[in-house]
């Protein structure tokens, strides 16, 4: 047998362009070649060369970061249990491109999905040292060559990326930033994510709350920042969903007192023709989640009772005839029209309701 030999009696076209060009050992058995053979292949020299182990690149040059990615999927996950016929979608410039979904128990997380979920602060993929990718935390590998493993309990659902199951944003995120020390750089990840649209403040948050990260002075300072900008975001929103739709203007950002009395809290918009107010609920999610939050029993006490704090204030507007919209950064962004039809809707109901009480309104 030379190299020019086919390698088995079953051919490889059904299966996708980089999966012909990178195969695990068990892959090569069940395509009739063996252990010798895949030896003599992968010598100086030889036409072959071992990437991972049980991994091989099957051409003698450096790997595309698609057979990059593939490699590593294959060395972390535990193949699919039936290869599948698929006629691959066209990836988008710069992206990596796989056949179809064929591992289970890997995910890729950290800077190399962040790269493929498009980050413009993330080096691109072929300038990764390290490619991290989520395995269970009872799968018996190590980490080796440009694999970096990050065990998990539980696996969050991938998204699929150019065929590759990617960890959604949030997660990608905190497994990036857990290896990251310069602040700048968490801070840019964390800005882009909620600037761009990415995700909201709040999944992140409660991502890197899991993680343990908001202990890092580093992270601490960037969060503070991350939730700065989401709120402004989410109130350029608020002004864009105003305007866009015909809403007519309210005063904006002020804080609603009885007539000598102590404050009833702020508003992020307010009719008072009508007694209508819109507040934007831009909080992190409860339980330790916020920046230079302690764990445990205590931490949830004092979030309760922030919620709580929220929950009497807006009680206590709609007991003074006061109506309170609701609206939560991400209904702004995916679902404006609605959210406008609800202020819409409050806001010519007030004609049928009595009056609400009189109440002082001061800038916040």
């Amino acid at each position: 047998m030379n190299h020019n030999t086919p390698l088995s009696p079953r051919p490889l076209r059904h299966l996708a362009d980089v999966q012909r060009r990178v195969m695990s050992a068990a892959q090569l058995r069940a395509h009739g070649v063996g252990a010798a053979d895949v030896t003599a292949r992968c010598r100086a020299g030889g036409p072959w060369q071992q990437f991972l182990p049980g991994v091989y690149l099957l051409h003698p040059g450096p790997p595309t970061s698609e057979e990059r990615l593939h490699g590593v999927l294959l060395y972390a996950g535990r193949p699919a249990a039936k290869e599948t016929r698929s006629i691959p979608a066209q990836p988008r410039p710069g992206e990596a491109h796989t056949g179809p979904a064929a591992y289970t128990d890997a995910v890729i997380t950290g800077l190399a999905a962040l790269a493929l979920h498009r980050f413009s602060a993330v080096p691109p993929l072929p300038s990764l040292d390290r490619v991290d990718v989520l395995v269970p935390r009872t799968r018996r590998l190590r980490s080796t060559g440009c694999v970096r493993l990050v065990r998990a309990a539980a696996l969050p659902a991938p998204e699929q990326v150019a065929g590759v199951p990617v960890a959604p944003v949030p997660r990608a995120l905190a497994d990036a930033v857990a290896q990251l020390t310069d602040a700048g750089a968490v801070r840019r990840l964390l800005t882009e994510a909620v600037r761009d649209g990415h995700c909201e403040p709040a999944p992140l948050v409660a991502e890197l709350t899991r993680a343990r990260l908001l202990g890092r002075p580093h992270v601490v300072g960037a969060v503070d920042s991350l939730l700065a900008e989401g709120r402004a975001i989410a109130e350029d929103r608020l002004h864009a969903l105003v305007r866009d739709h015909g809403l007519p203007d309210p005063l904006w950002n002020v804080e609603l007192r009885l007539p000598g009395g102590p404050p009833l809290g702020g508003v992020d918009a307010y009719w008072p023709e009508q007694a209508v107010a819109v507040e934007l609920d831009t909080r992190a999610p409860r339980h330790g989640s916020r920046p230079g939050a302690r764990h445990g029993a205590p931490q949830a006490a004092e979030d309760d009772e922030q919620w709580s704090a929220y929950a009497r204030k807006r009680e206590h507007l709609e007991q003074l005839g006061i109506t309170v919209v609701h609206i939560t950064p991400r209904k702004l962004r995916d679902a404006a029209y609605q959210q406008a039809a609800v202020v819409r809707t409050a806001l010519m109901a007030a004609t049928d309701r009595d009056p609400a009480a009189y109440v002082v309104v001061l800038p916040r």
